[in-house]
């Protein structure tokens, strides 16, 4: 999984060079750094949740997803499992909030799915080769304002993109559906744009409680065809 490892290398090297930064710049100017960043994350949010066929559907699966990933307790879970990396590697107030935003955003997306399928089906790394590169700037400016918790979110990244990787038969129809794809990429829209809110200081959102969204959406998409193909025979009847 050569993709993974430069997508996990570029994170820890630019998560490197914005802690060197970060102790360099007045903290005025990060923070407009960071507010740039989130409007970026909502532009591109806004551009992938234009993507959905469905708009029924992805309502359902955010709705839903929120409502199961708070049943799940996600984000709490993702409080305490930061909490404890901090506790075990030190850092200050933002570790919680680097490592958690940086992992979200560096997870969520089509490029992340469609590129470990690359990986793992053709041994290319094209997609996530550009992923790298667009991480690792990211996390320059993370680093820089949230801390270390940006630098640990690299074994995040190498978890699930190894895993997704390993798992990309399975995946591989997943991808090559439009309508599965389409759905899944506007759910990681919606996602993006509570990010870049939530580093534009607009309004924090808890994004990882939506997070089961991503895996409601195809299930939705299946359900609705199943749907829309019985109605003729109900009509008939």
């Amino acid at each position: 999984m050569p993709g993974t490892l430069l997508n996990t290398a570029t994170v820890l090297v630019g998560s490197l060079i914005g802690l060197g930064l970060g102790s360099q710049i007045p903290e005025a100017y990060l923070g407009v750094a960071l507010t740039g960043l989130g409007m970026v994350n909502i532009g591109m949010g806004v551009k992938m949740f234009l993507e959905t066929k469905n708009i029924l559907v992805l309502a359902i699966a955010v709705g839903l997803g929120g409502i199961l990933g708070a049943m799940l307790g996600i984000n709490a879970g993702l409080d305490q499992f930061a909490e404890w990396a901090r506790q075990s590697l030190g850092g200050g107030e933002t570790f919680n909030d680097g490592l958690i935003t940086a992992s979200v955003l560096f997870c969520i997306g089509p490029m992340t799915l469609l590129g470990c399928i690359q990986d793992g089906l053709e041994r290319k790394s094209d997609l996530l080769a550009l992923k790298s590169t667009l991480d690792g700037i990211a996390s320059v400016f993370l680093a820089a304002t949230l801390g270390i918790g940006v630098l640990v979110s690299a074994a995040v990244v190498l978890v699930l993109q190894g895993l997704l990787t390993l798992l990309a038969k399975q995946l591989a129809p997943l991808a090559k559906d439009p309508e599965y794809l389409a759905e899944v990429t506007a759910v990681g829209g919606v996602l993006l744009m509570m990010i870049g809110l939530t580093l534009a200081e607009v309004k924090k959102l808890s994004t990882a409680t939506y997070l089961p969204a991503l895996i409601l959406a195809p299930i939705l998409v299946a359900v609705w065809r199943r749907w829309e193909r019985s109605k003729p025979q109900e009509q008939v009847a």
